[in-house]
C-alpha cells in the first residue's frame, strides 16, 4: 500500500493486511449498486461478487464514498447504506474533492475506482462495462464522452469487463480508445463485446489473451516498455445468459427515444437507459446484466492470483 495516501482515505483492516502482505486484490466499483439496479438485487449482488472474488483465493475491495470518506473495503452494514440510501452521488473523479469537502456520499464509477485503485497499489479492477462514448442525440450530444477514456489512458491498471456499455456506440468508443493507445484484450475472443451480447465481427479487439497468465505477461510488458495506460481487458457475457444483438439493439433504440422524449441528459442518461432497458426486456438485460458481472469478477480474480504469483517468483 502506497504511504503517501491522502487524509481521506480510509483502508478496511482486511484490506490493509492484504495489501502488506502482497496477497491478491480486486477492486469493485459502487455505481452497480447506488445507480444500477435497485434494492434488494444491488445489494445481494454485491455480496455474491465479494463472495466469488474471495472463493478465488482473493480479498475483495469494494469502493465507495462515505461522509466524505474513501472507503476502501466496505463493510456489509455500509454496502447496505448504499444500497438503501436515496440522493447518493454518482461520483466520477471530478466529484471525488467535492464529495469530500461536502462530507457526501455516493457510488464510484469506473474513472473513479481505477484512480483509487491505483493510488492504493492495486492492479486489478473488475466491472461490468466502461462507459465511452454516447450515440449522437438531441439530448445526449452535450455529454457524449465518458471520464472513463481518459482515465483509462492514464491510470495503469487491468480493467475487466464485457466492453462498454451496448447503449453506447461502441464502434466510436473503440476508435477512442485506439486513439489514447488503450490496449483492448479480447479474453478467448478476437470480438469487443456489445455488454449484453458477445459482439461482432466488425468489432475487434487489438490482441487475444487466452488465460490470466497471458493477461499478466501483456500488462508487464505493456507497462514495462513505459506505457502508463490501463490494459482493458474484454470478456463476452456468459453464453447462457447473452442476449441476440439485434434483439437487444431494437430495444436501446427504444430506450434512447424515450430518454430525448423526456429530456434526460448528462449523468442520469445511462442509468435511465439501464431501467428502461429492464422494463422493455421483462428483466432478461438485469440479468444478463448480473451474469455478466460474476463471471468478470471471476476472471478477473484469476488475473490477480497469477498477478501476485508473477509478483512473487
Amino acid at each position: 500500500m502506497q504511504a503517501d495516501l491522502p487524509r481521506a482515505f480510509r483502508v478496511s483492516r482486511s484490506v490493509a493486511e492484504a495489501l502488506t502482505a502482497a496477497r491478491p486484490l480486486v477492486a469493485l466499483e459502487t455505481t452497480v449498486i447506488t445507480h444500477g439496479l435497485p434494492y434488494p438485487q444491488n445489494l445481494q449482488l454485491a455480496w455474491e461478487i465479494e463472495e466469488l472474488v474471495r472463493d478465488e483465493g482473493c480479498t475483495p475491495v469494494t469502493i465507495g464514498i462515505l461522509e466524505g470518506q474513501v472507503v476502501c473495503g466496505l463493510t456489509k452494514e455500509e454496502l447496505h447504506h448504499l444500497a438503501t440510501a436515496q440522493e447518493l452521488a454518482k461520483v466520477s473523479l471530478r466529484d471525488i474533492a467535492r464529495l469530500v469537502v461536502q462530507k457526501g456520499c455516493g457510488g464510484t464509477t469506473v474513472a473513479a475506482t481505477m484512480w483509487i485503485a491505483e493510488r492504493l497499489g492495486i492492479r486489478v479492477f473488475s466491472t461490468g462495462g466502461i462507459g465511452g462514448v454516447h450515440r449522437y442525440s438531441e439530448s445526449l450530444r452535450h455529454a457524449d464522452v465518458s471520464a472513463d477514456l481518459q482515465a483509462l489512458a492514464t491510470i495503469p491498471v487491468i480493467v475487466v469487463c464485457s466492453g462498454a456499455k451496448a447503449i453506447l456506440d461502441l464502434p466510436a468508443t473503440l476508435e477512442v480508445l485506439e486513439t489514447y493507445s488503450v490496449p483492448v484484450l479480447g479474453y478467448q475472443t478476437e470480438c469487443f463485446p456489445a455488454f449484453y451480447s458477445s459482439g461482432c465481427a466488425e468489432l475487434k479487439v487489438s490482441a487475444v489473451a487466452h488465460s490470466p497468465r497471458e493477461v499478466v505477461e501483456f500488462a508487464r510488458v505493456h507497462w514495462g516498455l513505459g506505457f502508463r495506460s490501463a490494459v482493458l481487458v474484454a470478456v463476452p457475457p456468459p453464453e447462457a445468459d447473452a442476449l441476440p444483438r439485434a434483439e437487444i439493439e431494437a430495444l436501446i433504440q427504444q430506450a434512447i427515444r424515450d430518454a430525448e422524449e423526456r429530456g434526460i441528459h448528462g449523468q442520469a442518461v445511462t442509468p435511465f437507459l439501464l431501467q428502461r432497458l429492464s422494463e422493455l426486456s421483462g428483466g432478461q438485460s438485469v440479468r444478463t446484466n448480473i451474469s455478466l458481472l460474476k463471471n468478470n469478477a471471476r476472471v478477473a480474480s484469476q488475473i490477480a492470483s497469477a498477478l501476485a504469483d508473477n509478483a512473487n517468483r
